[in-house]
């Protein structure tokens, strides 16, 4: 699917009435199968085993000193499905994750690291819309048990003490925080964290017990943050969600409240090509603005004020430019001098 198709069926998506859904209550009888993390196929993104969808985007496989570990963002939003969780065996659904957020998110960070993102059985997006968050408990249940059990697979058989980045978007992004509360925050595993970047979800400056908040560009071993509107725009919810919460300046990664589209390293376009200079930002109390990016196509974005849906692809030369800067630091100071 084009990006243009994407951003607009996220941007309609995120958009719903609550009393438009078909819902039944979660039963885990009722549940996909279990992912085993042992077969390849439960992988969307794996190194040396990339999906023709992300060398499209990114062609180099070499194996790299940092492994990303991606978590991918809500893809499960048919209002006439009642089902509470993704059927990731169903092969239209995994089409979605491929060429989605595999080829257009988790690419941002594939030349810095070697790439590991799992399939795992999202919750559907009326999770996040009462009163269906209570109905579908078990269902975020299940999400995060898929993640946990990737992760603890990859420290067991693929990390093998690499130094290692968290990657995420939205509903991904909300598991990502969880993952790092218990295998990171003040655990021996937070020495190897480079960053965690928790993009699209609404977090607190000190939300973890030792994991800081990053606010210079060569900073490791914390995490940033950030939800993008468009300039000047608010949501309704903005003082019971949004304010005081952490947005950080994905141009400077640092506590500069601007950046200047002289600055911008470039918005990730359907086409496969890097526009830089597209976009000048301004950070409010727990929010981050952005101008109308100077895109092909662009007249369709004028028309949307929640640029949730391109919290990454926005900033997607930044975030790879970022990334970079952060693995060669972190290597600087802990790889071992010959």
């Amino acid at each position: 699917m084009r990006l243009i198709s994407f951003i607009l069926l996220l941007g309609i998506s995120l958009m719903g009435c609550s009393t438009m859904y078909k819902t039944v209550d979660f039963e885990l009888k009722n549940a996909p199968k279990t992912p085993d993390y042992s077969n390849q196929k439960y992988w969307a993104a794996l190194p040396g085993h990339y999906p023709a969808e992300l060398l499209k985007i990114v062609e180099d496989q070499d194996q790299k000193e940092a492994d990303v570990f991606f978590m991918y963002p809500t893809l499960l939003t048919n209002k006439k499905n009642p089902d509470w969780n993704a059927n990731i065996s169903d092969s239209e659904v995994r089409r979605q994750v491929l060429e989605k957020p595999i080829a257009l998110q988790a690419s941002a960070w594939a030349s810095a690291a070697n790439l590991y993102a799992p399939f795992y059985r999202q919750a559907h997006y009326r999770i996040f819309v009462e009163p269906y968050e209570k109905q579908g408990h078990g269902a975020w249940e299940l999400a995060y048990e898929d993640l946990r059990n990737s992760f603890t697979y990859y420290l067991e058989h693929y990390n093998q003490g690499k130094p290692i980045i968290i990657a995420a978007h939205s509903q991904g992004s909300y598991h990502a925080i969880r993952l790092l509360k218990e295998f990171f925050d003040g655990k021996p595993l937070q020495k190897q964290l480079v960053a965690a970047y928790l993009v699209g979800a609404t977090i607190s400056p000190n939300a973890f017990k030792e994991i800081p908040l990053l606010e210079q560009p060569n900073a490791t071993g914390g995490f940033v943050s950030w939800n993008t509107y468009k300039m000047n725009k608010t949501p309704k919810q903005y003082d019971a969600v949004f304010k005081g919460k952490v947005a950080t300046n994905p141009i400077t990664w640092d506590a500069s409240l601007k950046a200047e589209e002289t600055q911008h390293k470039g918005v990730l376009y359907q086409d496969g090509k890097l526009y830089p200079n597209s976009l000048s930002i301004q950070k409010t109390d727990g929010l981050l603005w952005s101008t109308v990016p100077k895109i092909p196509k662009r007249f369709f974005m004028s028309f949307i004020k929640n640029y949730h849906f391109a919290d990454v692809n926005l900033f997607w030369g930044d975030i790879q430019k970022n990334a970079q800067l952060r693995v060669d630091e972190w290597l600087s100071k802990n790889k071992p001098k010959s």
